[in-house]
């Protein structure tokens, strides 16, 4: 699995995951958009985590930097 997202992509990605569970914690997002969005919040930390993103491979997309 060879990483195909850069820093930023990485930074954003877990800064709207913290986002969502920050929502969630102080009570403004409640039912099916909590929990919805906390799959989103999961999914976010996973691939940021890892620097890969599964939907990103199809398309073939990369957000990392070459390196010459």
């Amino acid at each position: 699995m060879k990483q195909n997202m850069g820093s930023a992509d990485r930074i954003i990605r877990t800064i709207l995951a913290l986002a969502i569970v920050v929502l969630y914690l102080t009570g403004q997002i409640t039912g099916t958009a909590a929990i919805v969005l906390g799959i989103v919040a999961v999914i976010f930390l996973l691939t940021s985590s890892i620097g890969f993103c599964p939907a990103y491979y199809p398309l073939k997309i990369s957000t990392k930097k070459r390196q010459d």
